[in-house]
């Protein structure tokens, strides 16, 4: 299938040191992105779809890498179904698993985390909902797991391990087993902050400092912030990537993207939900976390996406999450809300507003075109120009 946008006002690559490219039109084939800034009057003319931008703001699809998914598009902490495909209509086309911790009655011996991490991932390998992609099955780290059962499901295809709701006697036990995870291969998250759930214990900053994971899991807070002065331990001392979410604490959420700048390490930042959890659900929780770097911390918003797509996609080795050649074909058109006080969609994000989602595409298909359900219109009107397919794109029937 090939997929142009076309018109396109602005071009947010999601690449934090390079955040723009030139020119106004995105084309994918056969669910990856072949060109983006011009395309030929052939490509477009032997487009399936053709999608005219108004003018509105392309930016890759939001990675949400902090989403407590179990099986299939259903959260029973909160007793929802459809959550993740409505997190599309808010711009997330990508979902990284926090671990499986909400499956009720979850396993907690060796053999049971093992089976759970495997499972889910098999349920989420062709089950895409909504158009979203769900990289699902971290093991949770447990007392009895060891090298060579990591190492089993290293070579199964699990690739995220979890650390933070074990029944381990102190945060520093889980250290042996998080190094031999990240020696082979997989990436390695930290819970971070205090207790959120029964039976978990809260983890400060001399804990991952510890076990040193690829990611802090959000360090402002799950919902509440570790002491005060493990930021800047955390910044000042390691190279772990520092997970902020829209979940956790605002203030130490902007603190943290401050010391990343101070320390000229802005992509360390990286933005997440963690949700579903206490917090409920939230489908536009990615925006208001940029729209708070912008408005409140003073981050250019491309920055901002830039910590939500692309910087998302390099600490978890992801594809999508930057507009290139070569890359998935997850694209989102936002813009601002018609009503508004601003004209376009990054400075209504400078001005603390979430964006109008006028398209979502994902693997070069898409979504809908038009308006989301979760956003107010845009204040341009995109639509499909051509269509040599037998489908309505509009999202009429939400």
């Amino acid at each position: 299938m090939r997929t142009v946008i076309t018109n396109i006002g602005r071009i947010v690559t999601g690449r934090i040191e390079a955040p723009f490219a030139a020119g106004d039109t995105i084309v994918m084939q056969d669910g990856s992105i072949t060109a983006v800034g011009t395309a030929s009057a052939s490509d477009i003319d032997a487009a399936d779809v053709v999608i005219d931008a108004a003018g509105t703001t392309a930016i890759p699809g939001l990675i949400d890498s902090h989403v407590h998914i179990t099986f299939g598009d259903y959260t029973p902490r909160q007793r929802v179904v459809g959550y993740l495909e409505s997190y599309v209509h808010g711009g997330t086309t990508t979902a990284i698993t926090a671990s499986e911790v909400h499956v009720p009655g979850r396993p907690k011996d060796p053999a049971g985390v093992k089976a759970l991490a495997l499972a889910a991932r098999a349920c989420f390998l062709d089950y895409r909902p909504g158009g979203m992609r769900v990289h699902a099955g971290s093991v949770i780290l447990e007392p009895g797991l060891t090298e060579a059962d990591l190492s089993d499901l290293r070579s199964a295809g699990i690739w995220l391990a979890k650390a933070g709701f074990g029944a381990f006697g102190t945060p520093f036990d889980y250290a042996p087993l998080m190094q031999a995870a990240r020696r082979l291969g997989m990436v390695t998250t930290m819970h971070t902050g205090g207790s959120s759930i029964p039976g978990s214990s809260g983890i400060w900053a001399e804990h991952v400092l510890a076990s040193n994971p690829c990611v802090s899991f959000h360090v402002n807070g799950g919902p509440v912030a570790m002491p005060e002065a493990g930021f800047a331990r955390l910044v000042e001392d390691s190279d772990i990537a520092l997970q902020i979410c829209t979940a956790g604490n605002l203030r130490t959420a902007l603190l943290t993207a401050k010391l990343l700048d101070a320390a000229g390490q802005p992509e360390r930042l990286l933005i997440a939900t963690d949700t579903p959890t206490g917090s409920g659900i939230m489908p536009l929780g990615m925006f208001y976390t940029i729209s708070h770097l912008a408005s409140l911390g003073g981050m250019p918003p491309e920055q901002a996406i830039a910590a939500a797509t692309g910087n998302n996609a390099g600490v978890y080795r992801l594809n999508s999450g930057l507009l290139e050649a070569g890359r998935d074909g997850d694209v989102l058109l936002i813009d601002a809300c018609a009503g508004g006080s601003q004209d376009d969609a990054l400075a209504a994000l400078s001005n603390g507003d979430v964006p109008a989602v006028a398209a979502v595409v994902t693997d070069g298909v898409p979504r809908f075109v038009g308006r989301s359900r979760n956003t107010p219109a845009s204040v341009r009107t995109v639509r499909v120009a051509q269509c040599r397919l037998p489908f309505d794109f509009s999202g009429a029937p939400h």
